[in-house]
């Protein structure tokens, strides 16, 4: 943004400077407006939003958020006398002066609230308060990264510069500046996307892909034949990937299935096809479709399509919790179609989850629907995270997903998906975003705590339940670009009990916190952010309805699948 102050650079010198020295190097001018926004940002950026920080990691949000202030000041302060045609004026040493006194005094009121609201945050969810002393860090750190990225800009702005200056010896001096800023953006944006695309998420893939090439201590190729990779198996072991193998070596016995029922229990068929078992996601899917066949999946009472996150993984809970819950007599299926992180996925391989989602579904259904009614298995989805996203394409909407399948479970759905967002913004009136209720709750309903009774809990629910479990401090779910600029009903409508009553929406500000957020919502206890565990048995119970269920059946599953610590 810094490209705007063409005029302001040139009277940098007299109009004012941070250390109050006329002889200081001329990189550690600033601008006046621009200080007190990014004053404004660094302390709004002490207020709480969903997921507890550490200091240090406050400190770089603090930093950023002050860089962004800083932009937006002194772009306002540019535009302010365009529009009133007059010349920047040189601050006052007085007023230099004013603002560090003020703004000393506002980073410590700042400081001092933010770390009080960490801390109820940090109650709010369970969690052990590290004390005050890393805290203290915050503000160097976010003095560091700020000023990192005020050089950064500066630097933008000398490139600019000198390329106007060039071509100002050709074309007139407007359409030297006008066609400077656009190359400056234009390359700054190439070279930003490359550094995305071919730095971080190429190097993360390829590090992540050799992973895929290691196997979990405890995991083995499976002796049976109803296992991909197993005997007979159409799906070469080495090729299921990491997950892929974690997936089918690992699940509940005949006997722990048998022992938990008090009757009988069959053995369960777990499919998978990596992403090295086939070159698309077509591909995939129909492999995993023979491999449906070879092993008997389409005879079993329960067969689930399940849209993995974008490592491949498949949620262990929510897998064993299904295979609990049917005793055995069910089939999974699932494809992989990346080896990046959840939140990263989230972020960078929509369009993956998509083709996957919509490949795998469609080459099931189709071999299912000829199958004749009465022989037939329930058919359900389930999809975490960008796995929901994956796993809503292949259908239209409500009447869609109640025609061809008899239920769906959704958990952590991100914001972008098209179907939770059409729910969700034509919920019934009066019911909360955080917890709508869609059309009745006919079909498709939203849970907080599906142990819970399920909203509308008065109302009968249909044949083909489609559930949606969800959390209110869960980033995945509310992270949109709109935060920049337009408040969401979830920060309008009472909060969450997972949320602090002092969060509220900040333009800019809210945007960066909530992305902030990302990375962390998997680093707080379950029933908080992004982690659902405990919640995938009780969602499969309410939408399977076993016979001869109980509460007692309930707990004792959630603490037979709870994970080691």
């Amino acid at each position: 943004m810094e490209r705007l102050l063409t005029r302001d650079a040139r009277m940098a010198p007299a109009r004012g400077v941070w250390q109050g020295t006329r002889a200081a190097p001329r990189w550690l001018h600033g601008t006046l407006p621009g200080a007190w926004v990014a004053l404004l940002f660094a302390c709004l950026s002490f207020t709480p939003s969903l997921l507890p920080r550490t200091g240090p990691f406050q400190g770089f949000v603090s930093g950023v958020s002050a860089a962004i202030g800083y932009g937006l000041g002194v772009m306002g302060a540019w535009l302010w006398r365009e529009f009133a045609d007059r010349p920047a004026r040189t601050p006052r040493r007085r007023a230099w002066q004013g603002f560090f006194v003020a703004g000393g005094v506002a980073l410590v009121a700042a400081l001092l609230l933010g770390w009080q609201w960490q801390r109820h945050l940090r109650e709010l969810m369970g969690m052990s308060h590290p004390g005050g002393v890393g805290y203290l860090f915050a503000p160097l750190i976010a003095a560091v990264v700020f000023f990192l990225l005020l050089f950064v800009g500066r630097g933008l702005r000398a490139g600019y510069r000198g390329l106007a200056t060039r071509l100002s010896r050709h074309i007139g001096p407007r359409a030297a500046q006008a066609m400077s800023v656009l190359a400056v953006v234009a390359l700054t944006f190439l070279v930003a996307s490359g550094l995305m695309k071919d730095g971080l998420i190429s190097m993360a893939d390829r590090t992540l892909a050799l992973q895929d090439t290691t196997t979990d201590e405890g995991v083995v190729v499976p002796r049976t034949a109803l296992r991909s990779g197993g005997p007979g198996s159409l799906v070469e072991w080495e090729s299921l990937g990491r997950e892929g193998r974690n997936f089918v070596g690992r699940g509940p016995t005949v006997d722990e299935l048998s022992a938990f029922s008090g009757a009988d229990a069959k053995e369960p068929i777990r499919v998978y096809a990596g992403h090295a078992s086939a070159e698309d996601a077509e591909g995939r899917a129909e492999l995993a479709v023979r491999e449906l066949e070879r092993t008997g999946g389409f005879q079993r009472a329960h067969l689930l399509v399940v849209t993995t996150t974008g490592s491949g993984w498949v949620v262990p809970e929510a897998a064993s919790a299904f295979e609990y819950v049917t005793a055995g007599d069910s089939a999974i299926v699932a494809t992989q179609y990346s080896h990046l992180w959840s939140w990263l996925s989230v972020l960078v391989d929509q369009k993956k989850a998509r083709e996957e989602g919509r490949a795998l579904f469609d080459a099931v259904y189709e071999r299912w629907s000829r199958l004749p009614e009465g022989q037939r298995p329930q058919l359900r989805v389930f999809g975490e995270s960008l796995g929901s996203y994956g796993g809503e394409t292949a259908f239209s909407g409500e009447r869609d997903l109640a025609n061809r399948t008899d239920g769906a479970l959704f958990v952590g759905p991100p914001h972008f998906n098209t179907l939770f967002r059409e729910f969700t913004d034509h919920r019934d009136a009066g019911s909360p975003e955080v917890e709508p209720v869609y059309r009745d709750g006919r079909t498709v309903r939203f849970s907080r705590r599906p142990g819970e009774a399920i909203p509308p809990a008065d109302t009968p629910w249909g044949p083909s339940r489609v559930l949606y479990l969800l959390h209110p401090s869960d980033p995945i779910i509310w992270w949109s670009p709109g935060l920049m600029v337009k408040r969401p009903d979830w920060l309008r409508e009472p909060r969450g009990p997972d949320v602090l009553g002092a969060m509220v929406w900040i333009p800019f500000v809210t945007f960066w916190q909530v992305t902030a957020d990302l990375p962390l919502g998997m680093k707080v206890p379950p029933g908080y952010g992004h982690v659902y565990t405990g919640e995938h048995v009780d969602g499969w119970v309410a939408l399977l309805r076993p016979e001869g269920w109980s509460a007692d059946k309930s707990a004792r599953l959630r603490e037979l699948l709870k994970p080691e610590p």
